[in-house]
């Protein structure tokens, strides 16, 4: 028996390989990021942007390359938390804390207004229902923290049935467009020379290329919880990645033939992937707004089950208030750090969500709460050969530990200056600042649980996930 004691441990061996997978894409939600980021990408990149999405999937395959890492030496449901705690010094640790649950819930909150918002337009279209989103957004997040509180591999497979059937769904989609516009087969889409810009035209569509990807990291936070941890997680960090950059290029594809090539088209298209399969086959177009809803509401219960945890586990240690860190003595789950997750993320949408449309609410809490998860991956992979010389220096790879993890960074920079730049229209010119504001103040407090607590070091990792209890 550990000295920890099993009552501060979440349920052990509850969850396979499959399982955190699905729960990683889930969490990805890819019909909700692809309709939403698509035109996007193709306003910068033109034609050729699937190679925007091909080249955005690389770069998370270098970020992927430093949590799978660190997953191997220390899986540990803190994440990104104890991963550079442990680089770092408890300072770090407790300033990602606060900083990386502040980036999350921001963005869960994006999750929480698209969730009614979607729902209310589907009712609507199809029966005529016209329930306020709000209504919506709220019956659909208490049920996301019944699911998640009452057990780990029940949520996550609740999160898979509506993933797979989300799948299957946007395959028939993409399948039925290429079917019924087969005579505009090509492979303009993957040629270099329908590139707007060249390298300028990727550059243009990578921010919004890599926020498609944002929930790659689910697996880690699920350490915990999985069995065979330092094997299971990488591959699941590694497969989900590949997975879902090779969907997003097919569906980019599909969507393209359907628009016959025409990159100004898709541009002005509210919903490129909805509108191309509205006009190859209208009869069904409930499929795609269906792939919407199950995307929406299994990506809730993805990054709830996963990002609930990094607040759990820095109460548990110490970092954050420890009520924080309370485990169901039923089911197992950090049902605190859950219901208060989901709680503050709908609370943001309530008070913000009033005089203003779902999908505006969506690209603003998403564009906020990404600058300090994408400043949190920056760190992390400094982190990495940091910690691998401190605790590790007889296994230290240059290019694992050093090179990849320096590019990795060098590449994300990108994307993190697409959010930061000067220029931007209100209020995305000042969601720099506040993130600024947040990081400061999330340091602020480091420095001083640190002073606060001298021991706190000797605790940030202390929670092995396949350790013996």
């Amino acid at each position: 028996m550990s000295v920890l004691g099993s009552h501060h441990r979440l349920k052990r061996d509850a969850l396979g390989l499959p399982q955190i997978v699905a729960s990683t894409l889930a969490n990805i939600a890819p019909a909700m990021s692809f309709f939403f980021g698509f035109g996007l990408i193709v306003s910068g990149a033109g034609v050729a942007a699937p190679l925007t999405i091909l080249v955005a999937m690389v770069v998370v395959l270098f970020l992927t390359n430093t949590l799978a890492e660190f997953s191997k030496y220390r899986p540990s449901t803190g994440s990104f938390v104890t991963f550079i705690g442990m680089a770092f010094g408890p300072v770090a640790g407790a300033a990602a804390s606060i900083f990386v649950v502040f980036g999350y819930v921001v963005a869960a909150s994006s999750v929480v207004v698209i969730s009614g918002g979607w729902a209310h337009d589907t009712l609507k279209l199809f029966l005529g229902l016209n329930i306020p989103w709000q209504l919506l957004s709220l019956l659909e997040t208490g049920l996301v923290g019944i699911l998640v509180s009452r057990g780990v591999a029940l949520s996550t497979t609740w999160a898979a049935v509506f993933f797979y059937f989300e799948l299957a769904l946007l395959l028939i989609g993409a399948i039925t467009m290429l079917v019924v516009n087969a005579g505009h087969l090509s492979l303009a889409p993957f040629e270099w020379s329908h590139l707007s810009g060249g390298l300028k035209g990727i550059g243009l569509g990578f921010p919004i290329a890599i926020y498609l990807f944002i929930g790659w990291e689910n697996s880690a936070t699920l350490a915990e919880e999985t069995r065979d941890a330092r094997r299971n997680i990488p591959r699941a960090l590694i497969i989900g990645t590949l997975s879902i950059g090779i969907l997003y290029m097919f569906l980019a594809y599909a969507t393209e033939i359907a628009f016959h090539n025409n990159a100004t088209a898709i541009g002005k298209a509210d919903i490129p992937f909805v509108d191309a399969f509205k006009a190859s086959a209208a009869s069904f177009l409930i499929i795609a707004y269906l792939a919407g809803v199950t995307s929406i509401f299994s990506s809730l219960l993805g990054l709830t089950n996963s990002q609930a945890r990094i607040l759990f586990s820095s109460g548990r240690e110490g970092l954050l208030p420890r009520f924080f860190g309370k485990i169901h003595p039923q089911h197992r789950t950090p049902f605190v750090a859950m219901w208060s997750y989901v709680l503050v993320a709908l609370g943001i949408v309530i008070f913000f969500g009033w005089n203003i449309k779902p999908v505006d609410l969506f690209g603003e809490t998403g564009s906020l709460g990404t600058i300090p998860v994408i400043l949190t991956y920056l760190v992390t992979n400094i982190a990495l050969p940091v910690y691998m010389l401190r605790h590790h220096r007889n296994e230290f790879n240059p290019v694992k530990h050093a090179l990849i993890p320096i590019v990795g960074t060098v590449l994300m920079l990108f994307p993190l200056w697409g959010l930061i730049q000067p220029g931007q229209p209100y209020p995305y010119n000042i969601y720099p600042w506040a993130a600024l504001g947040v990081l400061i103040l999330s340091i602020i407090y480091g420095l001083s649980l640190a002073k606060r607590d001298p021991d706190l070091v000797q605790k940030i990792g202390s929670y092995v996930a396949d350790e013996e209890y």
